[in-house]
């Protein structure tokens, strides 16, 4: 049989190509020498060993036939260790290969996408069984390298992940909708004109003090914007600053409670131009509370929180002996009578977190005072242990609401002076006050710029909120209103129709309110009553009262919506208590509507925290 037709079996472990070849080599040679022994005549066959006489060419070819056998195995090891070679080196490509599998993994896993799963390739030590004319046509003499994963079709293409690609179309995707959305957007408001985008405006703290403020934020930058071409319903006085997109409008007066307020922005441009806009917006006040101080001679004094109908009164503080308090937005300020002398307490508006306040010395407090702008409190102090030749009698001492500061006393000279009726300038830690000698004068707590002198006064009737202008009434009798910042003044004008000189007389946005006592021909009181007085001049009684009863003050909430007025009943029947500030054991506050003129409510109690001092007596 030829070569052709017969074929070595494959060998059960797998061989290299080069061991293959050698193998059949071998084989070829020993069936090339099988033919040849198979056509030799038999007289030429190789005679038995023992016969050392055989003939030449029968020992010539045996030695042949030994020499290609030794050939042969010599090949076998050459081809081995060829083979034993090669497996060294695929060994070592495979380790290669291992390597750049784990870096590819690495590189895959440190991006957000899940590695993509590629199937090993099998490394084979030898050859792996092929046909012989395959063997015969592979190269011998270079290592046997494996295939390289195989990538998705997407992958091969673009040598991306898949699923990193659809993320960066999606991403810009998106960003193309953005970007056409914010340009349709922004073509918009430039068709549309500036609109609002917020407001800001603290409505609680507007109905308590001056100076609160509104700001409305547009959403582009604006062009100049002039005070004229702002309105505010209903009317209230204001001012306006404008810088950007944003406009503020002050309220130089506290607002109505209960009320809603509209304020408008006319002709309102863009910095860049386009078309004209009106700004509009709106806040609502919310209502009114005050606190009321109830003195009870047989029990503890209390302090109430209560709204304006007193259905709603809670107690927040209470004490043997209060003689005096004031209230801010945030916080109360009491002065208690004990045996030792006066205590100066300042704590929350639910009397919570309550804390001493430190006094020149050991003695007693009067007429106290606060400036919530300048964080003030101020009081008149005398020192217990009083003489003709010691101590100090009714020095003006003010101090920080915090505490954290010594009391200061208020010198005039170098002399601490003693003050006969003083009261902070609203809306400023300034202090208007009268000494025992007469002299009118003015220090601003906040500056050292010293004391002004502002001539001889009898009275301080009262200091307009946000205008700084005072009712000052002087030794003469007459009562004219003085400009604290010039010192200029002009007489105040008669209520028409003309109820005659009042005894008091306090300011508020608007008027001011007049307590007046009706007299007989003999001089004697007949009636009282609480009047008001619009800028105008025109006077309209708002409580009235016999002379059985006694008016004892009359203040107004800060805006000037509400008058309390502080009546004693039965003041023949009505003894006063024994306190620092004596006052009638029974005493009624009347909340009056003054737009109506209606009574709202009668309250059990006096020192409403509208007012800016106690009663006097």
């Amino acid at each position: 049989m030829s070569t052709d037709d017969e074929r070595p079996e494959v060998p059960a472990v797998p061989q290299t190509r080069a061991e293959m070849r050698a193998a059949r080599e071998a084989a070829e040679a020993a069936e090339a020498e099988r033919i040849a022994r198979a056509a030799a005549p038999a007289d030429q066959a190789a005679p038995p060993a023992e016969q050392p006489d055989a003939d030449a060419p029968a020992a010539d070819e045996a030695a042949v036939r030994e020499a290609a056998v030794r050939e042969a195995a010599a090949r076998e090891a050459a081809v081995r260790e060829a083979g034993d070679r090669e497996v060294a080196e695929q060994e070592a490509a495979a380790r290669k290969m291992a390597a750049f599998e784990v870096a590819a993994r690495e590189d895959v896993e440190a991006t957000t996408l899940p590695p993509v799963p590629v199937a090993p390739e099998p490394v084979f030590v030898g050859a792996a069984p092929v046909a012989e004319a395959e063997a015969e046509a592979a190269p011998t003499d270079e290592a046997y390298a494996p295939p390289a994963p195989r990538l998705r079709s997407e992958e091969q293409s673009t040598g991306k992940p898949v699923r990193s690609r659809r993320f960066v179309l999606t991403l810009v995707a998106v960003l193309g909708v953005l970007v056409v959305v914010g340009t349709g957007l922004g073509i918009a408001s430039l068709l549309q004109g500036p609109r609002i985008s917020n407001v800001q405006v603290d409505a609680k703290q507007a109905i308590e003090s001056s100076g609160s403020r509104a700001i409305l934020t547009a959403n582009q930058a604006l062009a100049d914007i002039d005070p004229s071409q702002v309105t505010v319903e209903p009317a209230v006085p204001f001012t306006v600053d404008a810088s950007g997109r944003g406009i503020g409008v002050r309220f130089t007066v506290p607002l109505d409670d209960s009320t809603t307020y509209t304020i408008r922005v006319a002709d309102v441009v863009g910095a860049g131009g386009g078309p004209t806009t009106t700004l509009t917006t709106s806040f609502e006040t919310p209502a009114s509370n005050i606190f009321l101080l109830r003195r009870d001679v047989d029990g503890k004094d209390k302090i109430f929180l209560t709204d304006l109908s007193g259905e709603k009164a809670v107690p927040v503080f209470e004490h043997a002996k209060i003689n005096d308090f004031r209230a801010t937005s945030t916080q109360l300020v009491v002065s208690v009578e004990e045996d030792d002398g006066s205590r100066l307490l300042v704590m929350d508006r639910d009397g919570k977190k309550q804390r001493e306040l430190k006094l020149p010395g050991d003695g007693y407090v009067g007429a106290i005072q606060v400036s919530e702008r300048g964080g003030l409190v101020g009081y008149s102090y005398s020192d217990k242990e009083l003489s003709d030749t010691e101590g100090r009698a009714s020095v003006l001492v003010t101090q920080s609401l915090s505490g954290d500061d010594d009391p200061q006393i208020i010198d005039v000279a170098g002399a601490e002076a003693s003050v006969f009726v003083w009261q902070f300038v609203p809306d400023s830690a300034a202090v208007l006050f009268i000494d025992f000698d007469g002299a009118l004068s003015l220090v601003d707590r906040s500056s050292d710029a010293g004391v002004q002198s502002l001539g001889l006064a009898a009275m301080i009737q009262g200091i307009s909120r946000g205008t700084y202008t005072a009712i000052i009434e002087r030794l003469d009798g007459t009562v004219v209103e003085l400009n604290l910042a010039d010192g200029s003044e002009e007489p105040l004008a008669a209520s028409d129709p003309d109820y005659g000189s009042a005894t008091s007389i306090t300011p508020f946005p608007g008027g001011t309110l007049r307590h007046v006592v009706a007299r007989d021909e003999s001089g004697l009181p007949i009636g009282q009553a609480v009047v008001r007085v619009d800028d105008d001049g025109k006077a309209t009684p708002l409580v009235e009262v016999s002379s059985a009863d006694s008016i004892l003050q009359a203040c107004a909430s800060p805006s000037g919506q509400y008058a309390a007025v502080v009546v004693a009943p039965d003041l023949a029947n009505n003894p006063y208590d024994g306190m620092l500030l004596p006052l009638p054991e029974k005493v009624e506050t009347h909340l009056i509507d003054m737009v109506s003129g209606e009574e709202i409510v009668a309250l059990t109690g006096f020192d409403a925290s509208w007012c800016q001092t106690a009663p006097r007596f």
